[in-house]
C-alpha cells in the first residue's frame, strides 16, 4: 500500500489545564496551546500515513505553515483533520485544520518525509560525537 493523494486523517483531544498556553510557556492564558494544536495536526497527518508504510519506515515533519485563529477553552473537545495533497517520492504534503465544537480554529499545510528508522536514529546519534 501506498500514500496517496486524497488520504485522510483524524486526531482528537480534550482541552486540559495539560494542554493550555500557560502549561507549554506559549502565553499566559488557560486556553488551548498553540503548540498542542500543531501536535494534534501532526498526529492527524502521520497516523493516517503509517499504515502506508513498509516495515522501518517513518514520517518527520519538516514543514508547518498554520494559522491559530480562535482560542478554545477549558473542557471543549478538540480535533485535527487532515489531508494528503501531494506525493512527491518520499515528500508528502498535507492539509491540515483544527477545530473545535464551535468551528474552525486554525488551518494550514504540512509537510512530511518518509524516513528509514534506523538510518535516520544513527544520523541524529552522529551529533553525540566527537
Amino acid at each position: 500500500m501506498s500514500v496517496t493523494v486524497g488520504l485522510k486523517g483524524r486526531a482528537e483531544s480534550l482541552v486540559t489545564e495539560e494542554n493550555t498556553a500557560l502549561t507549554a510557556g506559549s502565553g499566559t492564558l488557560p486556553v488551548f496551546a498553540t503548540p498542542f494544536m500543531c501536535a494534534l495536526m501532526e498526529k492527524a497527518a502521520w497516523t493516517s500515513i503509517a499504515p502506508c508504510l513498509e516495515e522501518g519506515e517513518s514520517t518527520v515533519g519538516t514543514k508547518l505553515d498554520i494559522t491559530h485563529d480562535s482560542a478554545t477553552p477549558l473542557g471543549m473537545k478538540v480535533w485535527a483533520e487532515s489531508q494528503v495533497t501531494e506525493v512527491d517520492g518520499k515528500r508528502i504534503v498535507l492539509k491540515v485544520a483544527a477545530y473545535d465544537e464551535k468551528g474552525l480554529i486554525g488551518q494550514g499545510i504540512h509537510e512530511r518525509f518518509i524516513i528509514t528508522d534506523q538510518r535516520f536514529l544513527a544520523k541524529a546519534a552522529r551529533k553525540l560525537e566527537g
